[in-house]
């Protein structure tokens, strides 16, 4: 859904489990940093608001989006990590650079998720213009750091929720 139909710091507060106990990397581009730390703002009161322990968080900064996968590599062999959380934007401009970043950014982390059985959160603002950027980094469509938060916790809860034993016999 296109984020001008949905604020992206709207979620269902009622129904997000609690991040307590849970430990989560932070990997933030430096590329855009105005926008960046925006992000970071929002992902990192977020993550705290639903019981995260400021202890339990480890952010890294990379220069830019493209290195988002390799600092969530980082920071996956470091430590056992709940879930990581990866924080960019990439601007279109006149060529088709975005493509290939955004592209490479996105597989990468979906195959770091899947190998490493660790949620890696997509929180990469992908816009046409730097107003775009700022509209979706607190501005009048929320904040994508937020959604990554949410993201990220609700991943990490059904981790746990799903290896949790069963006391049932059988099937």
């Amino acid at each position: 859904m296109a984020s001008t139909l949905k604020n992206l710091s709207t979620y269902d507060d009622a129904n997000m489990p609690t991040a307590a106990g849970m430990s989560f990397g932070i990997v933030v581009s430096d590329w855009n940093a105005d926008i960046t730390h925006a992000l970071y703002q929002g992902c990192l009161e977020t993550l705290l608001k639903h019981g995260a322990n400021e202890d339990d968080l480890r952010t890294v900064q990379v220069p830019g989006s493209f290195e988002l996968p390799v600092g969530a590599k980082i920071l996956a062999g470091a430590k056992r990590f709940d879930a990581i959380i990866c924080l960019g934007c990439v601007i279109k401009g006149e060529t088709q650079h975005d493509a290939y970043i955004n592209n490479a950014v996105a597989t990468g982390l979906t195959n770091l998720s899947i190998a490493s059985g660790i949620p890696c959160i997509f929180g990469v603002l992908t816009p046409n213009d730097h107003q775009q950027a700022l509209d979706r980094a607190g501005g009048k469509h929320g904040n994508k750091g937020v959604e990554a938060a949410a993201t990220a916790i609700r991943m990490a809860a059904l981790r746990k929720e799903v290896a949790r034993p069963t006391n049932k016999i059988g099937y």
